[in-house]
């Protein structure tokens, strides 16, 4: 099986282009050069997963198989880059389809081991997880290794977000999952050491794309936005989903106390009780890919995220419904009122903050600049300062360098007056070389050279989420030459 290394000319679908395009194979290999000095303190690894179809094609960006790209760092040494597949059935059977695959025609159910696996990487519990929304999380090990489905006992028996939020004051797990038939939307809590404490059923009137939501300190935020789920379009085997302008768009939100009790049972003793409490406040329509964050402040709840006007109105493949720009919602929990403010007018994505903050009050958030562009003249990262009217600062990568999400990772003993007293992690990739680097930047200085740059032998492809553990990093298999 061959699988081109760089697009195929101009007939390659953007999401197959330039960075986009997948690499042929798995590697394991030491850094080619380190540009700067790698914080010392950095112990652990930074870990990125994204789209890699092993076919080489895929109909669109989501569809494409796990690949998990790491680097692990050491005592201001740069130990080794490794990528793996995940897997997956998917994996298993290149080019297969996902329906066939996880469908059963005989019991009508859906085999939800059968996934991507290709959007994001969390720890909890001690466990790794990659994520992607329609099928169960898959448990890998810090070199790659995959042990498989992970389901929490049994208590998971929904699809499991990619954007599972941590509380930083409990270790608690808030996570969702979203099903194209009843019941459509399922909200489940699990401890700090990883067991379901809670499984709830959210009424919404029909199965709607809920890629992200929020959560404060009290309370859950999910949207309920007009990108619907089309059976045609899923019967025709192309992307199952398209706006809707009927449907609403909205914010629920749901108290995370109420409706507890062991092994995820409500006080009625069900193991999937019906919400009652969940209010929902109407929004301007729009699609929210990525929430920055939420968090309550005087009777007020107030939501950050990347917002786009519309999204696939005329099909998975169209680009006329705007670009994502930086945007907040206060929500006023005494009148049903929403106040809706434009943040920034540039195109970002990918908004991260500093993970001690989730669900918190927060004043800093960063975003990765966007187009719809297979090939941009840069990348940046922006800085948002956010109590000074959203403030933004730049780092702006050499012409010819594209990154990806910026990852912010806390300096050692910094304390609680110095939000943003850290690094940012990306990777970037160097077209001219036709190779990457992962870029750690000192956030409290965009403007500043990167503080180091580790270089590699290979390209890593575009991709979407991921974070750095800090752990020591095991030793991996002999490197590849």
């Amino acid at each position: 099986m061959t699988m081109p290394s760089e697009p195929s000319g101009s007939r390659a679908p953007l999401h197959l282009s330039g960075n986009n395009a997948p690499v042929p194979a798995e590697v394991t290999c030491r850094p080619s050069a380190v540009i700067g000095a790698i914080p010392k303190e950095l112990r652990g690894q930074y870990f990125r997963n994204g789209p890699n179809p092993r076919t080489g094609w895929s109909p669109h960006f989501f569809a494409g198989d796990g690949m998990i790209h790491t680097i692990a760092l050491a005592d201001g040494q740069a130990a080794w880059y490794r990528n793996r597949y995940v897997r997956t059935p998917l994996h298993a059977q290149p080019g297969a389809s996902r329906f066939a695959l996880a469908f059963d025609p005989v019991t009508s159910r859906i085999d939800y081991r059968v996934t991507t696996a290709n959007t994001h990487l969390i720890a909890h519990a001690g466990r790794l997880f990659a994520l992607e929304e329609g099928g169960f999380p898959y448990e890998i090990t810090p070199d790659l290794a995959t042990l498989g489905a992970f389901t929490f006992d049994g208590a998971l028996e929904t699809p499991m977000t990619a954007h599972p939020k941590t509380c930083p004051r409990t270790g608690e797990l808030h996570f969702f999952g979203y099903r194209v038939r009843p019941p459509y939307l399922t909200y489940y809590r699990a401890g700090a050491a990883g067991q379901v404490l809670r499984r709830q059923t959210v009424e919404v009137p029909r199965a709607t794309m809920m890629h992200d939501f929020a959560i404060t300190a009290r309370h859950v935020v999910f949207m309920d936005l007009p990108v619907v789920f089309d059976a045609e379009q899923a019967a025709a085997g192309g992307l199952p989903w398209r706006w809707e302008d009927s449907h609403r768009a909205r914010f629920g939100v749901l108290p995370r106390t109420g409706q507890d009790g062991p092994d995820g049972q409500d006080r009625q003793g069900r193991q999937d009780g019906q919400d009652d409490s969940v209010r929902w406040f109407d929004i301007a329509p729009c699609y929210v890919w990525h929430t920055l964050n939420a968090f309550e402040s005087h009777g007020t709840i107030t939501v950050t995220g990347t917002r786009v006007p519309t999204l696939w109105r005329h099909g998975p493949q169209d680009p006329g419904g705007g670009l994502p720009a930086l945007h907040q919602w206060v929500l006023h929990l005494a009148t049903g009122r929403v106040t809706e403010t434009p943040l920034d007018d540039t195109p970002s994505e990918y908004p991260r903050i500093a993970d001690t903050r989730t669900g918190l009050p927060h004043r800093y958030g960063y975003t990765t600049s966007f187009a719809l562009d297979a090939e941009p003249h840069h990348a940046e990262i922006y800085k948002y300062d956010l109590t000074h009217g959203a403030l933004r600062s730049t780092h702006r990568f050499p012409a010819g360098h594209t990154c990806g999400e910026a990852v912010f990772v806390p300096r050692s003993g910094a304390g609680p007056d110095r939000e943003d007293d850290g690094y940012l992690m990306a990777f970037a990739h160097d077209r001219a070389r036709g190779t990457s680097y992962l870029a750690i930047l000192d956030a409290t200085d965009l403007d500043a050279d990167p503080v180091a740059e580790i270089h590699v032998p290979v390209r890593i492809p575009a991709g979407f989420h991921g974070n750095w553990i800090p752990a020591p990093p095991p030793e991996p298999a002999a490197p590849s030459p």
